[in-house]
């Protein structure tokens, strides 16, 4: 599994997993049930899109042209968040 995209919002996360199955890529929130065991404490960086290792090439390409992330690999806004080749 490769980490196709990184965010600190569930809402974000299942949007871009929802995209990318829609290119027919199989993908897989990690962290969701993280964000219940902080309570009232925020954390960040714990909520990932990951996809099988052959898949992310065209999970870049999917997020590139739907304007989720640019080619240089940062969030849109110039955020951390985005996309990444990190193996878990």
């Amino acid at each position: 599994m490769q980490v196709a995209y990184r965010t600190d919002n569930l809402f974000d996360a299942h949007l871009v997993k929802h995209l990318l199955e829609g290119a027919d890529i199989p993908a897989f929130v990690f962290g969701e049930s993280l964000l219940g065991g902080a309570g009232e404490l925020p954390l960040f960086g714990v909520l990932r899109v990951c996809v099988p290792d052959p898949y992310l090439p065209q999970a870049r390409a999917t997020l590139v042209a739907a304007g989720k992330v640019v080619d240089s690999g940062k969030e849109k806004h110039g955020g951390e968040h985005g996309l990444d080749a990190q193996p878990i």
